[in-house]
């Protein structure tokens, strides 16, 4: 089953958002991980070519070829002189996305995508997929309260027009 949330609460979901949604709840059967322990590249092969179709570069091997690469900073020449790894980048629709498996929360992975994706350009929305489940913690809960606080809080004001976290 598919989870999400859509932050800021109190905004309606861009189009782009429920095309997101909508290629992972096509490959829902496929990556559920309360069925599957997969890792996060073969959750993003499972929803590839739906986004792929949605006009979205997505990362689709290990080679530098293959990878994606937001800007952070330019130098001589205009010249990307730091760049990020994305998991999938729409340009048009200023979104990426990050897809992660058993150290989304463990590791606060998904605290990194957020980070990264405040200093991408070009970037305005940001969308973190994570586990519904994994070993005995819901992931996806744990990483909503995150994001709800963060909300709440007046104390930091985010870059990014908007965050989709789901949950697989």
């Amino acid at each position: 089953m598919i989870n999400w949330q859509y932050f800021p609460k109190s905004d309606e979901a861009p189009s782009i958002v429920h095309t997101v949604i909508d290629a992972f709840e096509e490959a829902s059967k496929r990556i559920d991980s309360s069925k599957f322990d997969l890792p996060s590249n073969d959750v993003l092969a499972e929803v590839c070519s739906r986004l792929q179709a949605a006009e979205f570069d997505v990362e689709t091997g290990k080679k530098k070829s293959e990878k994606i690469f937001v800007p952070v900073l330019f130098g001589l020449n205009g010249k990307p002189e730091k760049s990020f790894e994305a998991d999938a980048y729409h340009r048009q629709e200023e979104f990426v996305l990050e897809v992660e498996a058993g150290r989304a929360v463990v590791n606060n992975q998904f605290l990194k995508d957020l980070f990264q994706a405040c200093m991408m350009h070009g970037v305005n929305y940001l969308g973190i997929a994570v586990r519904n489940v994994y070993r005995n913690s819901n992931d996806f809960d744990r990483v909503i309260r995150f994001i709800d606080t963060l909300y709440a809080s007046s104390r930091i004001r985010l870059p990014l027009k908007g965050i989709l976290i789901i949950g697989y």
